[in-house]
């Protein structure tokens, strides 16, 4: 009987990681019905972050909520309560791109972010880890502090408009009312500083819709904030989600590498101990993947375990060095195209599982 490891990453705006395993072993038991599944979905700080510690963490409960989404407007959300007292919560269900029906370059802020954060502290939390990937703002973070007791004020003494609109009218940063931290780790999956050339308002504010000449407003703001908040601008992290990196760190958060804490925390490498084969995968599998990502991350520790690798992909672009994996499987490729590897990726991760574990009969 094989055991089978499933611990893709979800395919970012398409099918959670969640999902993604349980049709990858759909798949396989059609070709294997005998095969022993282990779900250890993962997750890197973006979206699934709950969804993977829920699946992967017995006894763990979702405490439903409603936030502040990043427009403005009421979106319902939850944070993931684990036995030992941790909670866990992902900001691209409450301060999410994804939550936004169109972009908000100067309003989308991070005030969601914070809501979760303060009631897990109110639930009792006595650690949190927090994923920061996928968010909608430019923000600084401060939507998340004021959240949490922070206030930022005028040169006339009254609060700046929410967003990236604020921060350029920031005079005081007011942190004498703001909730003190628990034991607080973030999960993310970039590196950027804060500002300059590789920060959040250049590499990430074109995408969240700033134009050339508002990254350089936005920049020389965000540059002003971080001297308010006595955080290291260059600090590799800080720029993640826009500066909510930025914030966390002053709020006395430490910042660790996504796919590896995730691992760490759900349990992976005790899962690959007694494992045969460990199935891994992606919406697109690229030059960057070999960089930090959940697949290249998850497939070193399959052979540090001496477990057969194996990827599913939604895409595998031309180039993309695939010889850590024994198989590898492009769901477009499977599909005849990526429009329908989109359009139904559920049905082709079936066949994608199918397809891997006819590559191990053949093999062995």
């Amino acid at each position: 009987m094989t055991r089978v490891v499933l611990a893709p990453d979800s395919f970012k705006g398409t099918i959670t990681a969640v999902d993604a395993a349980s049709a990858l072993a759909e798949g396989w038991a059609s070709v294997e019905p005998g095969a022993e599944f282990v779900f250890r979905p993962m997750a890197d700080g973006g979206e699934g972050t709950v969804a993977a510690f829920a699946t992967a963490v017995d006894g763990s409960a979702l405490q439903p909520l409603t936030v502040t989404g990043p427009a403005g407007t009421p979106v319902a959300s939850a944070w993931l309560r684990l036995p030992d007292g941790t909670a866990v919560i992902d900001l691209a269900s409450t301060s999410g791109i994804e939550l936004l029906d169109h972009l908000r370059p100067w309003d989308a802020d991070s005030t969601g972010f914070g809501e979760a954060i303060a009631a897990a502290l109110d639930g009792g939390a006595t650690r949190i880890v927090v994923g920061i990937g996928s968010s909608a703002s430019t923000d600084g973070g401060t939507g998340m502090l004021a959240a949490l007791g922070a206030r930022f004020l005028n040169a006339q003494g009254a609060a700046v408009p929410r967003g990236a609109r604020g921060l350029a009218d920031i005079a005081t940063v007011d942190l004498s009312a703001l909730r003190e931290a628990c034991s607080v780790i973030v999960l993310t999956d970039v590196n950027n500083p804060l500002i300059g050339p590789h920060g959040a308002a250049a590499v990430f504010g074109p995408q969240k819709g700033l134009t050339a000449s508002e990254v350089s407003v936005v920049d020389a703001a965000m540059a002003r904030l971080a001297a308010a908040l006595g955080v290291d601008a260059s600090m590799p992290g800080t720029g993640a989600a826009g500066g909510v990196g930025a914030a966390l760190v002053a709020w006395g958060a430490t910042l660790t590498p996504g796919a590896e804490a995730v691992a760490e925390l759900i349990g992976l490498e005790a899962a690959l101990m007694d494992a045969d084969v460990l199935i891994t995968g992606e919406g697109s599998y690229d030059a960057q993947s070999g960089a930090g990502k959940v697949p290249a991350f998850v497939s070193a520790l399959a052979h540090k375990a001496h477990v057969t690798s194996m990827l599913a992909a939604g895409r595998i672009a031309p180039g993309a060095n695939t010889t850590s994996f024994t198989a590898a499987v492009s769901l477009a490729e499977v599909a005849g195209s990526a429009a329908s590897a989109i359009a139904e990726p559920a049905r082709w991760l079936r066949a994608a599982g199918s397809a891997l574990a006819r590559s191990r009969t053949i093999d062995n």
